[in-house]
């Protein structure tokens, strides 16, 4: 008995919110529902969607837009936080952007496939729910300045390839960040970004013009 309630003690003790739920839940909690009418836009991904509302917050306060993004998180985490950070939250629309964290590891070994796997489910979860989901491509980088020496630069582009199959094959779409922001080492440019990885108030210009298209086609389309 005393050694059965020594484990748990330890359990609870090591217990922790792997897919961060709580960091969104007061928000979540706090949001209205949509308006009549309202084209509400839940960004689902890493620091870059993040670390996007900081940089120009204007984006979001001017659309019905809302970020859900966490900075570090891999595919897995964002997967398990897709009910209550997306699909409760009823957008028309959810726009992806995930996988560079998986690369890198963040959260252990994982292989393109399985990232793939989990983009494609969070695909399928938007499609059964009546959202609309966008696909972006992995951003460009070299390096991982926290984990260098992965390839980033070669595996995405493979990564990317596979993406764009996959949401050809679910008829929904793709969009192309990588093409338009790479450049000749599969990189970012250093006017794009500051560390090789997070983007630039210039990066997020370039996303914002092409997201802005994308939504707008996608809620066209209903």
């Amino acid at each position: 008995m005393l050694s059965f309630l020594g484990l748990s003690s330890t359990s609870k003790m090591n217990a922790q919110d792997w897919p961060n739920l709580e960091k969104y839940k007061n928000a979540n909690a706090q949001l209205a529902a949509p308006a009549n009418g309202e084209n509400r836009v839940v960004f689902m991904g890493n620091s870059i969607t993040e670390m996007w509302i900081g940089t120009h917050p204007e984006f979001f306060k001017d659309h019905p837009y809302v970020n859900r993004g966490i900075g570090g998180q891999t595919t897995p985490q964002m997967l398990l936080r897709f009910r209550q950070d997306v699909i409760d939250l009823n957008p028309k629309v959810v726009v992806i952007l995930a996988g560079t964290n998986d690369i890198a590891g963040n959260t252990g070994p994982m292989t393109l496939e399985q990232i793939h796997d989990n983009i494609l489910s969070m695909v399928e979860l938007a499609k059964s729910n009546g959202i609309t989901p966008i696909v972006c491509s992995v951003l460009p980088a070299y390096d991982y300045p926290w984990r260098p020496g992965l390839e980033p630069n070669i595996k995405i582009p493979k990564l990317n390839q596979m993406l764009k199959k996959m949401t050809e094959a679910q008829e929904v779409m793709y969009l192309d960040y990588f093409s338009e922001m790479a450049d000749d080492r599969n990189g970012l440019p250093s006017e794009l970004t500051t560390d090789e990885v997070h983007v630039t108030k210039a990066g997020y210009e370039i996303m914002e013009r092409m997201v802005q298209g994308a939504i707008d086609k996608a809620l066209k389309d209903l």
